[in-house]
């Protein structure tokens, strides 16, 4: 809708990301800094929803309903079992610990995608691999690597059919497209879109509506694209966005995290 205006429904947070909508009605996104998961109902107050987060970072949700984290401080991906019990899917590549696990996506099969920039590397620690890469954990467990020929690998989305992986490389500003093999694997690495900007904000969250068209957390607002990577238009926003997810019982309701606040 060409009218429609950005809202703010809740703020006084650190670094927001990561934002999932929960069929039961309501949305959880990340506060990084905080180490904190928040959960929001429309129409009232937010809580915490989980604490210590390991200052997770992208969450998702797979088929079965399980909580998957990036926990870019703790350098793992994670997921939180139906009896709330918390089982760690990848930490470490080759026997070298990930970067900072970034931002997560999951096929209708159960394979995992995500992202492993090291921007969240704590304090004292070191980078142990040599490239910022991005991976998919199978759904019998097996960690494999996609791509290492990122330099910020962020945002990471697949088009409603499954047939293509979306991925940003903020320090390029671009937005690269891979077509998926049924086995999972992908192949024809391509920029989908450039998102060079005089104003500050580099390519980061992205989401897709059932159209195929790609939103992607970006400098100003959020960017949209068709399926061609033509440039429809940018959503304007007061805070950098750095994520957005589809909610509300329709998914029709774009939620967007943005630096101290939910919009």
């Amino acid at each position: 809708e060409k009218d429609a205006q950005v809202e703010k429904v809740a703020g006084n947070y650190q670094f927001v990301e990561g934002p999932v909508w929960n069929p039961e009605g309501f949305l959880l996104f990340s506060d990084i800094p905080a180490n904190q998961i928040i959960k929001y109902t429309p129409g009232s107050v937010p809580t915490v929803f989980r604490t210590p987060s390991g200052n997770s970072n992208g969450l998702t949700y797979d088929r079965r309903g399980r909580l998957i984290l990036c926990e870019h401080g703790n350098r793992r991906v994670s997921r939180v079992e139906a009896d709330g019990s918390h089982t760690v899917l990848a930490d470490n590549y080759e026997g070298k610990k990930l970067n900072s696990p970034n931002d997560v996506v999951v096929r209708s099969d159960g394979t995992i995608y995500f992202t492993d920039p090291p921007y969240g590397i704590p304090e004292g620690q070191k980078q142990e691999l040599a490239f910022q890469g991005v991976f998919k954990i199978s759904p019998g467990g097996k960690l494999s690597l996609l791509a290492k020929d990122f330099d910020r690998p962020n945002g990471i989305a697949l088009s409603p059919d499954e047939k293509t992986l979306y991925v940003a490389d903020s320090n390029r500003h671009h937005v690269r497209a891979f077509d998926v093999g049924r086995d999972g694997q992908i192949s024809n690495g391509r920029i989908f879109a450039e998102m060079k900007s005089q104003r500050p904000g580099v390519p980061d969250g992205m989401r897709l509506d059932r159209e195929g068209n790609v939103y992607a957390a970006g400098a100003g607002g959020v960017w949209v694209f068709d399926k061609t990577g033509n440039h429809l238009g940018t959503i304007a926003m007061s805070e950098l966005p750095a994520n957005c997810a589809w909610g509300d019982e329709d998914y029709r309701t774009l939620y967007l995290t943005a630096r101290t606040a939910l919009y």
